[in-house]
């Protein structure tokens, strides 16, 4: 029996590798069957060069737990190893500079391990003593046995041992014992063996006994893991339905997907892959981490930000490639020459195959457009070049239910809605139902008004708007329909200017107050068959709101400001003109006096600002300074005592409020005690 010290530069070697390199210990078992899996593989290797002349045998690596002697065993009968390669891969571990290292890359873990090939002493991570009992396939090897306990200190040893390969007998502690339930084994097995390329064996399948009442072990051995994949084999070994089986393989519990893009590539890297357009139900972020990284079939992580583009991270599936650097920080990763050739093959192949679904089955792409769409706005806002790309195949549908591209759609509108100034005006809705007066109205005029009710369709149009000239995205109900479109020929007011100040007094003065919202009144010129009275938002100052509530930071300062919300009285509707018939009616008697002594008062005033043009403040004379501070008084005062006689007017005539909550009822605005006296004045004028 042979004793000696693993040989590494300093003796902190496994407070090390404790502390430092795996702050998930579940690691240990992926780092032992990987190697126990490469053990087989090189055998495989040796035999079809003809350097193994022996029987290959049913290659597989067996994970068994003993839970009353407290161990965790990988067994392969792979390539094994002598004593000196024991000696060799075991104890001379080349790790010079260690604790220099170790403080420069402490938060990087992987970094150390896959950098020092350290993933053998992962084991240590759960266990009080390793054993190793080898023996080389190689004739005539002698079987050794390897022990250490968690220092540098060692014994090696001959044994008996009698067939090739290699066990790894790990002696669990006492505070890491959750690690000898077999249903924790089974799931770290599932997690990171699922895709082995050599069989992974854990006991017996089990199956339901009526006799005995429970699960019972059967004599056929319990292989967790998929061999060959969908990914490893060539897209013309595949036909769809094996696409969404292997999808139902990776998520059991998931709906099936919409299409799914096959990544075979072998040069000027190695890349292959599956990846799958999932359905996307509410938030943006729910489905993300679903893409898992392997390399060459072993797992390694589902976080892939800075491999594949920030878009892509909502696809689900699988990438594998042994040329992209996962021991490295992530700084380096998003710097690396080869990273950065996969993330735009990808999202070249992304592009290549929405457009290739889009022009040869255009009918299967629009049907699921509508869960498709997220993914595509989203590389829109994000990616540069995808944004190119998506142009040919992006689509915008509207409230009737027709797809177009934008370029298509563009040719639709162009006639209708430009308006005076050359600008191309998109109209939409984000809620047809609610917004559906607006949506009439808008289709009345011969416009066609998009339906934008998704996610991300906000910042798409800003970015739209950016890029595409003369180009604006107007919400049907920002404003009356002759404003959203202006034209030459628009309508005019019947009404005079008197009339409409007086029309607005009155209803500014029946305006309801609501939190956080602001209403202001304008009279404008609308056909006799638009709605007396409505209710509009606008658009800039909505959109800021939108876009606070989705990013947060700086832009929460819009999201603390309150709605700016327009009641807009249509001055040639005939019941307005009846209202107006009765407010002259009401208040021409108790006006008169007042508007003659405006009229005198603001004459005084610009007779007081006449003889003060080109003077210096001091060059004004007190009195009439005095005489200009008495004026304003007695104007203000005045307009108080009109609000005043306009106000009452509107509390008696009941049209007015029935006009106001009428409109803010078609914007889902009147609730609560409003909504109850709204319907307690229409049975009244019934």
């Amino acid at each position: 029996m042979a004793t000696g010290k693993i040989g590494v530069s300093t003796k902190d070697l496994f407070p090390i590798i404790k502390k430092f390199l795996y702050s998930d210990h579940d690691i240990f078992l992926r780092e032992i069957v990987s190697n126990a899996v490469d053990a087989s593989q090189k055998l495989k290797v040796l035999s079809q060069k003809g350097e193994f002349k022996g029987e290959l045998g049913d290659l597989k690596v067996s994970v068994a737990v003993d839970k009353s002697k407290k161990t965790i065993t990988v067994s392969d009968n792979g390539i094994g190893m002598t004593r000196e390669e024991v000696e060799k891969y075991i104890n001379q571990i080349a790790f010079s500079g260690a604790e220099e290292f170790l403080e420069k890359h402490k938060d990087d873990a992987a970094t150390i391990i896959g950098h020092f090939g350290l993933g053998f002493y992962s084991s240590f991570m759960v266990s009080d003593k390793v054993e190793i009992l080898t023996r080389s396939y190689k004739e005539g090897a002698q079987a050794v046995r390897w022990e250490c306990t968690g220092d540098p200190e060692y014994t090696l040893e001959d044994a008996e041992k009698s067939e090739r390969g290699t066990d790894i007998i790990m002696h669990v502690s006492d505070e890491e014992s959750a690690f000898l339930e077999e249903n924790k084994i089974q799931e770290l097995l599932n997690k990171y063996c699922k895709f082995l390329p050599i069989q992974i064996v854990f006991g017996k399948k089990k199956e339901w006994s009526s006799e005995q009442k429970k699960q019972v072990e059967t004599a056929e051995d319990n292989v967790i893991n998929d061999t060959c994949p969908a990914w490893t084999k060539k897209p013309s070994e595949l036909k769809d339905e094996d696409y969404t089986k292997f999808y139902r393989q990776l998520y059991p519990m998931g709906d099936d997907p919409l299409f799914n893009i096959h990544l075979n590539v072998d040069y000027p890297f190695n890349l292959t892959g599956i990846l799958y357009f999932p359905k996307i139900k509410q938030n943006i972020d729910i489905n993300r981490n679903k893409i898992q990284l392997y390399c060459n079939q072993v797992f390694v992580t589902d976080s892939v930000e800075g491999i594949v583009p920030d878009f892509l991270t909502l696809l689900h599936g699988v990438i594998d490639s042994p040329d992209i650097p996962l021991n490295v920080s992530r700084s380096y990763l998003q710097s690396d020459g080869n990273v950065k050739k996969i993330s735009s093959h990808i999202t070249k192949k992304v592009a290549d195959r929405l457009e290739e679904i889009f022009k040869n089955d255009r009918a299967t792409f629009e049907s699921k457009w509508d869960d498709l769409k997220i993914f595509i706005q989203y590389g829109m806002l994000t990616d540069e070049k995808f944004a190119e790309r998506a142009m040919k195949f992006m689509l915008v549908k509207n409230v009737d239910g027709k797809y177009f591209t934008l370029d298509e759609y563009k040719e639709l509108i162009k006639g209708e809605q430009m308006d005076k100034d050359g600008q191309l005006i998109y109209l939409y809705t984000n809620d047809k139902e609610a917004q559906y007066t607006f949506v009439q109205s808008a289709q009345n005029k011969g416009y066609d008004v998009l339906l934008m009710d998704g996610q991300l369709d906000s910042p798409l149009m800003s970015h739209l708007e950016q890029k595409q000239e003369k180009t604006r995205f107007t919400r049907v109900d920002s404003d009356v329909i002759d404003k959203l479109i202006v034209k030459d020929n628009a309508a005019t007011l019947t009404l005079t200017t008197r009339q409409c100040e007086e029309l607005s007094g009155v209803f500014q003065s029946e305006v309801p107050t609501m939190d956080k919202v602001n209403f202001s009144v304008s009279v404008e010129a609308l056909g006799e068959n638009e709605l007396p009275v409505v209710v509009t938002q606008n658009e800039w100052m909505r959109r800021m709101k939108e876009m606070s509530a989705m990013q947060g930071g700086m832009m929460s300062f819009y999201g603390e400001m309150p709605d700016s919300m327009n009641i807009v009285v249509n001055g040639n509707h005939p019941l307005v003109n009846k209202l107006v018939g009765n407010m002259e009616d009401a208040t021409k008697e108790g006006l008169k006096s007042i508007y003659s002594d405006l009229e005198k008062a603001e004459a005084r005033k610009a007779e007081l600002n006449k003889a003060k043009e080109g003077k210096k403040d001091e060059d004004i004379p007190q009195a009439d300074k005095d005489a200009m501070t008495d004026i304003e008084k007695q104007i203000e005062t005045l307009k108080e005592q009109k609000n005043t006689i306009l106000s009452g007017f509107a509390k008696e005539e009941k049209l007015v409020s029935q006009l106001i909550d009428l409109a803010l009822l078609s914007n889902n605005m009147l609730k609560g005690e409003s909504l109850t006296n709204f319907i307690k004045r229409s049975v009244s004028l019934m």
